[in-house]
């Protein structure tokens, strides 16, 4: 179709009237044409007048009822209901998700704290029940009727270290120190009992920031009578005999 073809259009594309055909192509040309965009606009304040030239009228009960049931009705395929309605419940939707966004926004940040809250009682009551556990096991170790007390002294390697250890061969050991120097992450400090047949491993530990310790360990069954305990810096993980300094060490009394 011509410029001027097209051009005649404009006036039933304000109104709505052309078939989709027409209307597609008018609108592929309109797109680029500046004289037919001014004319179609020309026509708007015509097409919003005529909303005002006949008298308003009370629409019948039937009219009702079929405008009414367009809503329960499926439109046929291809016709403009099917077109539009697909459109409106999209931007329905879009509105919806729209106004729900910063309340799922909400929601998952608040999910996301009380998911925080919970992990971090879970912990809380993990470290409780290994504190009741540990207290459990003290008590019963320091009850035990062939419990032993162990004062153990600094060596030259810390000379302000000390600790306190009690022993019982059938409850096993419960060992604290205080001050003993940071170690790298490489090493880590190593308890040992002190047997007539050579050093037996108890534990490896590493102090807090405060040099402290605080150990509870088995005794291996069938291990000799320790006569000592010891403390030697090791390389982390541990060995199975004592190759670095000593920090530590007391004779059983």
């Amino acid at each position: 179709m011509s410029h001027g073809e097209l051009r005649e259009l404009a006036s039933a594309y304000a109104l709505g009237a052309l078939d989709p055909g027409d209307r597609e192509r008018f609108e592929a040309h309109l797109a680029g044409c500046a004289e037919c965009q001014a004319e179609v606009r020309s026509f708007r304040p015509v097409v919003d007048a005529l909303a005002h030239t006949v008298d308003s009228r009370q629409p019948s009960a039937q009219l009702r009822a079929r405008v009414l049931s367009v809503g329960s009705t499926r439109p046929a395929k291809g016709s403009r209901a099917a077109t539009v309605l697909p459109w409106f419940l999209a931007t329905a939707a879009a509105i919806a998700l729209a106004a729900l966004t910063p309340y799922t926004v909400q929601l998952r940040n608040r999910t996301r704290e009380l998911a925080a809250a919970v992990r971090d009682l879970s912990a809380r009551l993990a470290d409780t029940d290994r504190q009741l556990v540990a207290a459990r096991v003290e008590v019963s170790l320091l009850a035990a009727p062939d419990v032993r007390r162990v004062d153990l002294r600094g060596q030259s390697a810390a000379p302000q270290a000390v600790a306190r250890a009690y022993l019982s061969r059938s409850r096993g050991v419960y060992f604290v120190a205080s001050d003993l120097p940071q170690v790298p992450s490489d090493k880590a400090y190593q308890l040992w009992f002190v047997t007539p047949s050579g050093p037996v491993s108890a534990s490896v530990f590493r102090p807090d920031d405060r040099g402290r310790a605080e150990i509870i360990a088995d005794v291996p069954p069938g291990m000799p009578n320790p006569n000592a305990l010891a403390v030697t810096l090791e390389p982390a993980g541990g060995v199975p005999a004592p190759t670095g300094s000593m920090y530590l060490v007391g004779p059983l009394n």
